[in-house]
């Protein structure tokens, strides 16, 4: 390839960028009353969103219908072709409609909305002709036109499909903030990915218990920590107290900066060269928090507590991975 086709190929990609950021600038005037009314429809909806379209449009639609439906905006995406087959007795009279057709004039759309309107439901449609037949008879009207279309011919949809997704974006979005839509809120509809196991999981669900706590008294030998650090494979090991409490932990790094001392592990006491006052956790804690503080803090092992800084676990860096919190 040369240098002119190279450059060729930069200067279209960046003429699409700019036009498609030039259709999504010009929505900043159409967040107006209208918007509102249709949010409104959405957040009074006692059924479902049903989100319909065909084409680019239908493609769009059954993305915005995903977003609305894991934003706490019970929706899903009905076919308007396969609608008039049966898939209209998906929609019921406690349901609110949301249209996308660019042109306003789909036939697959024309051709079901006098059922939608025996039914009574509001009809919110977005579309690129506020002067359509669809956009006449919506109940709330929201333009996503784009100037023109990125591509060259002006007949592939492209500014106009981003238009709607963006515009669908902003209704979804507004609507999480209007129900109060929280962060564990969203993991629950998310619990099979990244996102569920970063908002869903707990320190108390991969933190090791009970007798696989490494842990040796404040009384111990450097020589005796070692061995409870080899056979509990987590890296370190809790000092404790005579009253219980922990008195400090005992790390890799600690063993590295010992042996750089030359000192005598089989006489020399934990308690010794241990590091006192250590970071710890709480069984509670999301693990995408202990992850947040031992990245912070920078180290590789935290020893968990429970509400009387009592020792009730150990988690290291190696079971946030297993988890799929990093």
């Amino acid at each position: 390839m040369t240098n002119t086709e190279a450059q060729q190929f930069k200067s279209l990609g960046l003429a699409v960028i700019n036009t498609e950021l030039d259709a999504i600038s010009a929505l900043r005037d159409r967040i107006d009353d209208t918007f509102v009314e249709a949010c409104q429809y959405f957040l009074n909806c006692k059924g479902r969103i049903i989100v319909i379209g065909m084409g680019k449009s239908g493609h769009i639609a059954g993305k915005i219908a995903s977003t609305l439906a894991s934003t706490g905006s019970p929706a899903f995406f009905v076919h308007p072709g396969e609608a008039s087959h049966g898939d209209l007795g998906m929609i019921t009279d406690k349901d609110v409609v949301l249209a996308l057709s660019n042109s306003g004039e789909t036939s697959e759309i024309l051709t079901i909305l006098p059922i939608i309107k025996r039914l009574g439901v509001p009809f919110v449609a977005m579309t690129g002709k506020p002067h359509s037949t669809i956009a006449q008879s919506a109940n709330a009207h929201i333009d996503v036109s784009a100037l023109k279309e990125a591509c060259p011919l002006g007949l592939a949809p492209t500014s106009s499909t981003t238009t709607a997704l963006v515009m669908g974006d902003a209704l979804a979005i507004s609507l999480l903030e209007a129900r109060g839509f929280t962060a564990e809120d969203f993991a629950l509809s998310h619990p099979g990915g990244n996102i569920g196991r970063r908002l869903l999981l707990h320190v108390s669900d991969i933190m090791h218990t009970g007798d696989a706590i490494p842990q040796v008294s404040n009384k111990a030998l450097i020589s005796d920590a070692l061995i409870e650090i080899t056979e509990k494979g987590l890296g370190m090991t809790a000092v404790i107290a005579d009253d219980g409490s922990i008195a400090g932990i005992f790390t890799d790094g600690d063993l590295r900066r010992v042996l750089a001392q030359t000192i005598d592990v089989h006489t020399s006491l934990i308690a010794d060269v241990m590091t006192p006052d250590c970071k710890t956790g709480q069984a509670r804690m999301l693990a995408a928090e202990v992850l947040e503080l031992m990245q912070r803090h920078k180290i590789n092992a935290l020893l968990i507590t429970d509400d009387q800084q009592q020792l009730v676990g150990a988690i290291n860096m190696h079971d946030l991975l297993r988890a799929g919190v990093v």
